[in-house]
């Protein structure tokens, strides 16, 4: 019984590892779930409780106002508020100034979404479907085309040279090379930028800075920070070039995280492990595959992989024909070339 349960595991290896990998992204899920719940449903509670006591004063020390008013004029500040209106701040603030959509425009090709600003009419959430159905395809195939070239000066033309140079193993080099890469990104995209932020931000601390650039970069974008969105009262003059500079450095920055990820991805350590959750016999399927396209793609003769004499003179003295007969060099007129 155990040998016949070793055969059938050694047999469908590939399936039973590709099951495991499932069950523990559901239990990664369900931890997950478990310890956010945890932590934040006794806050939630603390504010909910907080926010209910502060209505009740208000309406104690308002007699003039009624609960029904004060409800109803909640309700509409915090739909406002959903669409990027607020009732605290400079009225002057715009959302949709040509600065500000950039910065949507952005968000939104990146699906980054922060959801602080949406489109208020309906002309502009049908445009918003169009323009991000073009939009989207054509920023993946941008950014993938600017990540492909830096990946060759970054990660593939070191990996050629270095271990070559250095008398080390490629794999060995690709795991230094990827965890330098992992230091100098974290500090160029995450650590110092959130210092930036912290340092303009005036209601941000470090760690709320840190945890932007992170949401952000990722395009997780929850929306609940949002740099040159604080309710201020004061104006501020260079708000149109900050968005713009934000712009760009979402830009950039994620450029540098998908150049990392693929740098991850290429690791021969990160290789040989998605290996073990294949099927066998897609190699076969792949061979397969070629025939067929062999079969009705035939390979032109300047194509052919012409074998090397030694190879050729040993098939002839085995007895066979060499796969490419030897022809002299073209001539022209009765000379050689």
């Amino acid at each position: 019984m155990g040998g016949v349960c070793a055969r059938f595991a050694e047999d469908h290896r590939p399936a039973l590892n590709f099951a495991l990998l499932v069950l523990a992204y559901v239990a990664y899920l369900l931890v997950g779930a478990g310890i956010f719940s945890a932590v934040e449903l006794p806050y939630e509670v603390r504010l909910r409780d907080d926010l209910e006591a502060t209505r009740r004063d208000f309406l104690a020390n308002n007699t003039c106002v009624s609960d029904a008013s004060l409800r109803e004029l909640l309700v509409r500040a915090l739909e406002a508020n959903n669409y990027g209106v607020s009732v605290v701040g400079r009225r002057t603030r715009r959302n949709w100034d040509f600065v500000s959509s950039l910065f949507f425009t952005s968000t939104v090709l990146t699906t980054t979404g922060y959801g602080h600003t949406v489109p208020l009419s309906d002309e502009g959430k049908a445009f918003c479907i169009f323009y991000s159905v073009v939009g989207i395809p054509l920023t993946l195939f941008f950014l993938s085309a600017v990540v492909q070239r830096l990946m060759v000066l970054v990660t593939r033309r070191p990996l050629a040279h270095f271990p070559r140079r250095w008398a080390m193993s490629k794999a060995k080099f690709a795991a230094i090379h990827a965890a330098v890469l992992a230091a100098l990104v974290a500090l160029g995209i995450l650590v110092i930028p959130a210092w930036i932020f912290f340092s303009i931000e005036q209601d941000w601390n470090y760690l709320e800075s840190l945890y932007f650039c992170f949401i952000s970069l990722t395009t997780i974008g929850l929306g609940d920070y949002v740099p040159g969105e604080t309710h201020s009262t004061e104006d501020d003059p260079h708000r149109q070039i900050y968005k713009l500079v934000i712009t760009l450095y979402l830009l950039l920055g994620l450029v540098c995280m998908l150049v990392l990820m693929e740098t991850c991805v290429e690791l021969p350590q990160m290789k040989r492990l998605r290996q073990r959750f294949y099927r066998d016999d897609l190699r076969e399927l792949d061979a397969e595959t070629a025939n067929i396209i062999e079969r009705e793609h035939p390979t032109d003769a300047s194509d052919r992989v012409i074998p090397s004499v030694s190879e050729q003179a040993d098939t002839v003295r085995g007895g066979g024909r060499p796969e490419v007969p030897y022809m002299l060099a073209s001539t022209r007129n009765g000379k050689l070339n």
